[in-house]
This record gives structure tokens, sequence and C-alpha cells, in this order.
């Protein structure tokens, strides 16, 4: 009796087993999930653009700004001065202009009494559209110079967070160079990296369990996307412009991970993130 029972129990456990290690297969292989999650955010990096010296900094690393807020000023002495001259190279075209209708109007009354040729009433007539022209362009360097002069104050493109300030007032800044960059507000979202054999397990508005690897409560949120292309390291090409394929090792297969962006719903409280966390990734079944 004993022995049967030893028998029967062992084949109990064999079959327990064989069911576990297919449920343990089955959810590795063919669930949509992954370890290799990643929190982002929108990056605004904030350059100048003009050159100068800082003159005003309002403001520190990590604070959190508002769009439109004053970040910092460059030094507006030149950029004053050039729009002074281009304002009155503006005025000395518009008087130019006006000399030249005059004239022209003049020999229009003369052309009419026979007191002056054709041509030379249209040489005045291309003198006038001359200087109206010479106007238009005086008014559009005052513009630039105008432009120029506002942005020395330099704003918040975008409201957010100050990450990786090493600016410092009487620094010189170039224009077009970055100087720090705003972690966008309310911008948080996470890409997960899925094996190529889940991708069609995975579909849009699916919803996903985000457990961060810094712990706290889980996080919910949905697919939004599905990346279509990633870069292939497989091939290069040489001086001659000729494919260099890689050896690979027919016996052995490694998944490419494609990227899947998920939309987060509502925070819990006190949840803190930052871009670059890391986090695990469940995506709801069928």
């Amino acid at each position: 009796m004993i022995k049967y029972l030893r028998i029967t129990f062992t084949i109990l456990v064999v079959i327990a087993a064989v069911f576990a290690g297919r449920w343990v297969w089955t959810d590795y292989m063919h669930t949509p999930w992954t370890r290799d999650g990643r929190i982002r955010a929108d990056i605004v990096t904030v350059a100048p653009d003009v050159s100068g010296w800082v003159t005003v900094l309002n403001i520190k690393d990590g604070q959190n700004v508002q769009k439109g807020e004053v970040l910092f000023n460059v030094d507006k002495k030149r950029y004053q001065a050039a729009l002074d001259k281009s304002k009155a190279n503006t005025e000395n075209a518009l008087y130019t202009w006006e000399l030249a209708k005059h004239k022209y109007e003049r020999r229009v009354e003369l052309n009419t009494q026979q007191a002056i040729s054709e041509e030379t009433l249209e040489s005045t007539r291309i003198n006038t559209k001359i200087a109206e022209a010479n106007y238009n362009l005086a008014k559009t360097e005052q513009t630039i110079a105008q432009l120029n002069v506002d942005r020395t104050k330099i704003v918040a493109p975008a409201s957010g967070q100050i990450i990786n300030l090493n600016l410092r007032q009487g620094n010189y800044v170039a224009q077009g160079t970055p100087v720090f960059a705003i972690v966008q507000s309310d911008s948080f979202y996470v890409t997960g990296y899925f094996e190529e054999s889940k991708i069609p397990l995975i579909y849009p508005e699916q919803k996903a369990q985000i457990a961060l690897l810094s712990g706290g409560k889980q996080l919910t949120g949905h697919v939004v996307s599905v990346g279509k292309a990633i870069a292939n390291t497989n091939t290069q090409s040489n001086g001659q412009l000729l494919p260099q394929v890689q050896q690979t090792f027919n016996w052995v297969r490694l998944s490419q991970r494609i990227p899947v962006d998920i939309k987060l719903d509502s925070l819990p409280e006190n949840t803190q993130l930052s871009a670059g966390m890391t986090a695990t990734i469940h995506l709801a079944t069928r």
C-alpha cells in the first residue's frame, strides 16, 4: 500500500513539475514583458540666439521654471548700438525715397509739357523704385537688429526643471551653443525594449504595468507606439563603400529588441521619476 502511495505521489509531483515548467516557459517566451524598460522624458536644450557675456543669471541647478520665464540675460550694448544705427539708416532711406518720389512727380509734370525726354522720366522712375527698395531693406535690417536686442533676454521655451546648469554670471555664451537643459514638466513616459518574438503580441492602447527598480507602487500606462526601425549593426561599409557583414553563429540567433513607447497614467503620490531609471514592464494579454 505504501509503495503505491509513493508511486502515486511521485507521478503527481512529476505532473505538477511538467505543468509548472510549461507555465514558466509560456510566461517567459510568449507573454509580452521585459526587464529592459527605461523612464524617458522630453528634454529641451537651451541655447542663446546671440553671443555675448552673461550679465544676469536668474536660475540655479534643479530649479523649476515656467514657460516664458527669463532665465538669463546677455550683454546687449553692441546689439543696442546696431539697432540705433539701423534706425538711422531706415530714417535716411525714408527721406531718400520721399525725395526721389518728389523728383519723379516733378519730372512727370515736365514731361507733360514736353520739357524732358521719356528716357529722363523713365530713369527718374527707376531711381524712385530703387529708393523704395532701399527703404524696405533698411526696415528689414532694423527688424533683425530689434530681434537681436530682444533675444539678449533668454526665456524658458517650456515649463520644467533645470538640469546640468554649469553657467555662471560673467561667462561668455556663443550663439546656438547649448548651455543647459530643461526636463519638460509632465512629459515622462516609458520605453520598453521587447524581443522581436513578442512584438506580435503588442498592440496600441494595450494596458501596461510598470515596476520601477527603485521600488514603490506599480505604475500603469498604455502602449502608444511600436518602433518601426532599428539600426543594423551587422552591416558597415569599408573605404571602398563595400558592405562588411559580420560573421554570425548559425546555431545561435539572438532576438533583436524593438522599442515600445508607453504613456503613463496618473502617477501615485510621492512618486519620484527621473529620466533614465530602469523598470520591468508587463503588458496585458488579449
